[in-house]
């Protein structure tokens, strides 16, 4: 198995897997499992294959772009990665998606926050570095890396609204009919106001702290000026 054919693999395993767990497998897990047996096994085997899908990817020697990425691609795929990082932040607060006991309580609430943005906002996040990745970085390796996130992010939203319409009934469905899939979906329909598109405070400068921190940390792998450092640097 050569690297490319192991990467492709791997990530498809990565991806596979987490589908797998979360729609068709999971009752059948859960019932001989446990909640709590379920979600050990769920996390090692996720941990378990983005570990090797990623050892794969560095065994992938470096090539040619597809495209080259100057300095207007570069402050785009910043303000996506910076979104991503609020999004994501925002996720852990009040979120019907999360498997929690007050899901249902959530879902009849009032959005708030990033809940006001998309109603996955997490995967959105997800999405959102994926694609930032592959606009200034466009080599076959992170092309299957960041598509194999891709598809896991949007589509896996798309599953678990079916799967929560089932589990959670009215109360998924009706947080659905007042939410959104696509990112400012609402306010683009005319179905909610600008205003309410903002994520609060405290995501913004957490999220934005995370940016900060992730963007520097490249430097770290020996990648140099990601996000907003590239002009810091120069």
């Amino acid at each position: 198995m050569d690297g490319t054919t192991g990467l492709v693999t791997w990530t498809a395993l990565f991806v596979g897997t987490h589908f797998l767990m979360s729609h068709p497998l999971r009752a059948k897990l859960v019932a001989g499992l446990g909640t709590n047996g379920f979600s050990i096994v769920y996390s090692l085997i996720s941990l378990a294959t983005f570990i090797v899908m990623l050892r794969a990817y560095r065994a992938v020697p470096d090539a040619a772009p597809y495209w080259g990425a100057g300095d207007g691609l570069w402050w785009v795929a910043t303000v996506l990665v910076l979104l991503g990082s609020i999004l994501f932040v925002g996720s852990f607060t009040r979120n019907p998606a999360m498997p929690s006991p007050g899901a249902e309580a959530a879902a009849m609430a009032a959005a708030q926050g990033v809940f006001c943005i998309t109603r996955h906002p997490m995967m959105w996040g997800f999405a959102l570095w994926a694609f930032s990745h592959m606009l200034i970085s466009p080599q076959p390796k992170l092309i299957i890396l960041g598509t194999g996130i891709l598809f896991l992010a949007l589509v896996g939203s798309a599953a678990q609204d079916r799967k929560k319409a089932v589990l959670m009934g009215d109360s998924w469905k009706d947080w659905s009919a007042r939410t959104s899939y696509f990112p400012f979906g609402n306010q683009l329909a005319g179905a909610a106001p600008w205003g309410r598109a903002w994520p609060g405070r405290t995501s913004v400068l957490l999220g934005t702290l995370v940016w900060l921190l992730a963007t520097y940390g490249h430097g770290w792998f020996g990648i140099y000026g990601a996000g907003i450092w590239r002009w810091v640097w120069r």
